[in-house]
């Protein structure tokens, strides 16, 4: 129904506008006593065998939405009930920002990928952290941090630390974005020096909070941090990568963010007038790619990254995602969990019940 039905519907609208419609409808229709019942019971798969625990996290299953949909934090419950195992709000900044100009998401229906120069829109920390406090589900949050705009690099590890603080009583684990490419110069921060300043100031709040903190009584550890990292990195940089997650007791990757690369697409995505050409690509202009042509720099990543861990961190796998088939590379590559976004938005909903069902079957 979804492919057949709703998705040539909402690819008739622009990505942001038919995004903000899909939210508000099913925030009201969530309201409606029963309603999100019916959606769990027709999306979720609830099996022992799909449990994993990672970083000390009992996941229900191993498939969460990667940050960037729900921006906000406004409709993770809901979005809960649609089986994923768990969800990621963010990227959140310590200011509200409105982000980029518009137009700054394009979708490349041939390649099944999405080009956004969203630029971390968002309502601030403290904003998101007031609507997680009121959870009415436990669903598992994962909570994506980034700097603002106007701050300077020189100024970053403020920035993270003011988000930091604001979230950690309501998210489960964190993840430091340096590695997106809409905000000026912010992958500059992933370079050795800066990136080990961060990561060591977060681990050190985060030994303070544990210990001062009001946490539950069977938490044992302080809160699993990951890092998320840039699909265009070197082996090279990865080396760096992993030596800076090992030096600061990191809990794991996110591997990967979108990427600024051209190379994979077919360059002959309709607009909705049929124009076909190189030159509608390139007045998209800049921007992260994600999507089906990501999928195999992703995959390479994550194995790369697993053979050189060895079981000392984690790894998200997250990047071209939109098949079972593709689930179970990410898994087999060295992921213990995975993310789906621009593959939610091509296959519907129905993909995190199909990805759950062949985890079951291997």
């Amino acid at each position: 129904m979804y492919k057949k039905i709703l998705k040539p519907i909402f690819f008739l609208f622009p990505p942001e506008t038919i995004h903000h419609f899909v939210f508000s409808f099913l925030k009201m229709a969530c309201i409606i006593p029963g309603v999100q019942f019916i959606i769990r019971k027709n999306f979720t798969i609830t099996n022992d065998r799909l449990k994993v625990n990672v970083m000390g996290i009992d996941f229900p299953n191993p498939v969460g939405l990667a940050a960037g949909l729900d921006k906000d934090a406004v409709l993770f419950d809901e979005l809960g009930c649609l089986g994923f195992g768990f969800i990621e709000i963010g990227t959140v900044t310590p200011v509200a920002q409105p982000g980029n100009p518009k137009p700054r998401m394009f979708r490349l229906p041939d390649d099944e990928a999405l080009i956004n120069r969203m630029g971390f829109n968002n309502g601030g920390a403290k904003a998101a952290t007031q609507r997680l406090r009121k959870r009415r589900t436990n669903i598992i949050i994962g909570g994506n941090i980034g700097k603002n705009k106007t701050t300077p690099n020189e100024g970053a590890i403020d920035d993270y630390e003011k988000c930091f603080r604001e979230l950690y009583d309501v998210v489960d684990y964190f993840v430091v974005n340096v590695s997106s490419p809409n905000t000026p110069n912010l992958r500059e921060l992933q370079e050795k020096e800066p990136l080990t300043k961060i990561l060591r100031k977060l681990q050190e709040i985060n030994g303070e909070l544990f210990k001062t903190g009001n946490r539950k009584p069977e938490t044992v550890n302080s809160k699993p941090i990951l890092l998320k990292i840039a699909p265009d990195l070197t082996n090279e940089q990865l080396d760096d990568i992993v030596e800076i997650v090992l030096e600061t007791k990191l809990d794991g990757i996110v591997a990967t963010n979108t990427t600024i690369s051209r190379e994979k697409l077919l360059r002959r995505s309709p607009d909705s007038f049929g124009q076909t050409s190189n030159l509608k690509l390139e007045t998209m202009g800049a921007g992260g790619l994600s999507g089906k042509p990501l999928a195999k720099r992703s995959t390479e990543i994550i194995k790369y990254l697993s053979e050189k861990a060895k079981g000392r961190f984690c790894i998200i796998g997250v990047g071209g995602i939109h098949s079972p088939e593709d689930a179970i590379e990410k898994l087999k590559a060295g992921a213990s969990l995975i993310q789906i976004y621009t593959g939610f938005i091509y296959e519907g909903p129905g993909l995190i019940k199909r990805i759950n069902k062949a985890i079951l079957k291997t």
